[in-house]
């Protein structure tokens, strides 16, 4: 039997129509518990011009979808490493070909805008850290005329002050009248020496770098305060050991401790710097897997997550006076080289995976540190991902 509405039965029936899809669409908001946001070095046929993935997380499942209109472009050749904002309201992508800073504005969806570019001092940036108002940037080579790679010369880092967003001139280092501080070793100054990665603490009060000497194969940590940007070197400018190859270095989120990853030697690098100096913890090394290549820990600072490019793996510690202990190792995509957290329930990890095309999604046991995976993991990125970082949902700007 065909049944027949009048006219406000109809009005009725639509408007309990709409009032469904919008409860749909706000269940479909409140579910997305973070973006992510994944750059790839290049998009198919680009000729390297970069991408970047943007991910909404669901908070029930940890599946991961791409927003409605990703990828966007990074603004840039090769983008290498990328860093949020402590507000969340801008993405910073390092394009490495290009020498470039983009700044992008995060809408409350998770899209990026393009806001600003900014050259980095040096030659071939590779790696990022922000802290407080202040963005840390790592540098192949110096700015010198004499650098190139046929020509190498040791690396620097340089100094951005952030204010609403936006990236101001880079810092001066005053003894030698330049926009960077240069990794030079005090008892080695003719040796290259190549920055790998950089962290700076979260109260900006101090930043170090994992850097290796190309000369002898040997690995340093190097420390800098900051004031308002400006770096002093610790322990007098001279770094201290880290292996052979660093790859990659964090600390836990009180500032007690740093590590660094070695995938020379497939360990793990363990230092206390509540003096500032790195000391090496007396159970140091802990063993990671072949080739680690980044390293995270949680906000609880409870849990440590390493990734293994070479086994295509993330192996996960649990923390103790600084001392990790494994807790257990899990299979990514091909070749992960990069690492995040879920900032809003610290309940999601994500793993880059360069030779994969994919990023894989892992639940976290609060308890054991044991990783599941997440619904449909791993899920598909453009060509050759190679950074990640994520913000919690409504945590962009209004």
């Amino acid at each position: 039997m065909r049944m027949k509405f009048n006219k406000s039965g109809q009005l009725l029936l639509v408007a309990a129509a709409s009032l469904a899809i919008a409860g749909v669409m706000t269940a479909c908001s409140t579910l997305t518990v973070d973006f992510v946001y994944v750059t790839s070095a290049k998009a198919a046929g680009t000729n390297n011009y970069g991408e970047v993935d943007v991910f909404e997380v669901n908070s029930e499942s940890g599946h991961m979808r791409q927003i409605p209109t990703s990828p966007f472009p990074s603004g840039g050749r090769n983008p290498v490493a990328e860093a949020v904002s402590t507000d969340h309201t801008t993405l910073y992508v390092v394009n490495q070909d290009d020498n470039t800073i983009v700044q992008f504005t995060i809408g409350n969806d998770g899209k990026l805008y393009p806001q600003n570019t900014v050259n980095t001092p040096g030659v071939f940036p590779l790696a990022v850290s922000v802290a407080a108002s202040t963005l840390y940037v790592a540098d192949t080579y110096q700015p010198l005329a004499t650098c190139s790679p046929a020509a190498p010369c040791s690396g620097s880092i340089a100094s951005f002050p952030i204010t609403a967003g936006q990236l101001g001139a880079p810092a001066v280092n005053a003894s030698i009248s330049a926009a960077y501080w240069p990794l030079i070793l005090p008892s080695s100054p003719t040796d290259v020496v190549v920055p790998t990665a950089i962290n700076a603490l979260a109260s900006g009060n101090d930043v170090y770098v994992a850097a290796y000497d190309s000369t002898t194969k040997v690995g340093y940590v190097f420390g800098f305060a900051s004031s308002s940007g400006a770096l002093t070197p610790l322990n007098g400018g001279v770094p201290v050991p880290a292996g052979v190859h660093p790859s990659a270095l964090t600390s836990d989120p009180s500032g007690t401790y740093l590590y660094v990853t070695d995938s020379a030697s497939g360990n793990i690098l363990g230092y206390s710097i509540g003096s500032g100096t790195p000391t090496l913890l007396s159970g140091s090394p802990f063993p990671a897997g072949n080739s680690p290549a980044s390293i995270a820990i949680d906000a609880t600072g409870k849990f440590a997550v390493v990734a293994n490019s070479q086994d295509s793996t993330v192996t996960t510690y649990t923390l103790n006076s600084g001392n990790l202990t494994q807790a257990g190792t899990f299979a990514t995509g091909l070749q992960p080289v990069a690492i995040g957290i879920d900032p809003s329930l610290n309940q999601y990890i994500y793993t880059a995976n360069f030779l994969g095309n994919t990023v894989s999604g892992f639940q976290l046991n609060a308890t054991s540190g044991s990783l599941l995976n997440t619904q449909n993991s791993p899920f598909t990125a453009n060509a050759n991902p190679t950074a990640v970082a994520a913000i919690p949902h409504n945590g962009s700007k209004k």
